[in-house]
């Protein structure tokens, strides 16, 4: 694995701390300044400030990510996971994230679907 792609894998990882515990600034230094994010239902949130709105961050922290599998090849790093509900009730939703890796080794973009339940 190249250098960048190996980076761009540790900050997907460290995004989903600074998620679960609703840090903004955080996640900021983590994306390019161009991100582009397409969340479902969505439109697509094209820079930081519009990133972490799209998030609902700031705010207190609602769920947590637990990752499954997290590969990275090509500057392209795939994420399979559960997001789970910090309610008390234990939901969870499953998803898939994919993201793309810029010359400076920040997230230049991510694209989130989730998956049904069998």
């Amino acid at each position: 694995m190249d250098l960048l792609t190996a980076a761009g894998a540790d900050h997907v990882r460290l995004l989903y701390d600074y998620l679960d515990a609703g840090d903004p600034d955080g996640c900021g230094s983590l994306l390019h300044e161009a991100v582009v994010v397409e969340l479902p239902g969505r439109p697509p949130a094209r820079g930081r400030t519009e990133a972490l709105r799209a998030h609902a961050l700031p705010a207190l922290p609602r769920v947590r990510h637990a990752v499954d599998r997290l590969t990275a090849r090509d500057r392209t790093v795939t994420v399979t996971g559960r997001r789970i509900t910090a309610d008390g009730t234990g939901r969870e939703q499953r998803f898939v994230d994919v993201f793309t890796v810029g010359d400076d080794g920040l997230l230049r973009t991510w694209t989130r679907s989730f998956t049904a339940v069998p």
